[in-house]
């Protein structure tokens, strides 16, 4: 089986769409993504998300399915600078990288600053929500692998947020998500690729084939978008 994630175009957040550049991405994805032969589409409600996936499903007259899990990860924490709500990531190394808790897979989500907000909880709602397609699709989740009987070469593809993708590759990888959030970037529009190895018959895990891919862009002569990293301080 293979899972490709694809995050939304540049985004406009003020009224949750692209921009003119995101549009733009959008359009060479959608060349991209008429060359698969997929068997499933999912898509965030959010309108960044549906706007990016509506260009690729228009031209090859395909449906997303909508999984409100699929938004952008919900789980606002306290930040242990200001105080303020804010999102669970691009929290400041000195302070992430000096906490042993947030790398650890089992208890990442129990540490302070994760149990000033709901992360758990949505972190367990998005983790049920990926495996329950997987489920539908012949591979169980048992522990920290999938099981399947038979295996297949399924193709099912995901358009989301960042933030959320991380969550899924943490599941799927048995990594802590703040490992995952902190060290890994992917540009908007870009392109995620996992497979399934299958070394033992039943048995399945998945691997990273494709990380931000964004070589759809470089075709159309564009460079990706910056949006979400952060070179400078301010």
């Amino acid at each position: 089986m293979k899972l490709i994630f694809i995050r939304h175009g540049d985004p406009d957040y003020e009224n949750d769409s692209l921009t003119e550049r995101g549009w733009k991405e959008a359009d060479a994805l959608a060349k991209r993504v008429s060359r698969w032969n997929a068997d499933a589409f999912y898509c965030s409600p959010l309108g960044r998300a549906r706007h990016t996936a509506q260009v690729s499903l228009d031209l090859i007259h395909r449906e997303a399915c909508i999984k409100d899990w699929l938004r952008e990860f919900k789980a606002d924490i306290l930040d242990p600078f200001t105080n303020q709500r804010r999102i669970p990531w691009d929290l400041l190394p000195s302070y992430w990288t000096a906490k042993p808790e947030l790398y650890d897979k089992n208890v990442w989500h129990q540490s302070d600053v994760m149990l000033t907000g709901n992360v758990a909880s949505e972190y367990r709602r998005v983790c049920g929500g990926l495996d329950e397609i997987l489920a539908e699709h012949g591979y169980v989740r048992s522990g920290g692998f999938y099981r399947t009987n038979p295996g297949n070469e399924k193709t099912l593809v995901f358009f989301c947020h960042l933030g959320v993708m991380f969550v899924m590759l943490s599941h799927l990888f048995g990594l802590s998500a703040p490992t995952v959030w902190q060290n890994f970037f992917v540009a908007p529009s870009s392109v995620t690729v996992v497979s399934t190895e299958e070394r033992v018959k039943g048995e399945a895990y998945f691997r990273c084939k494709k990380l931000g891919d964004t070589s759809h862009l470089y075709a159309a002569g564009l460079t990706p978008s910056d949006s979400g990293f952060y070179p400078w301080y301010e």
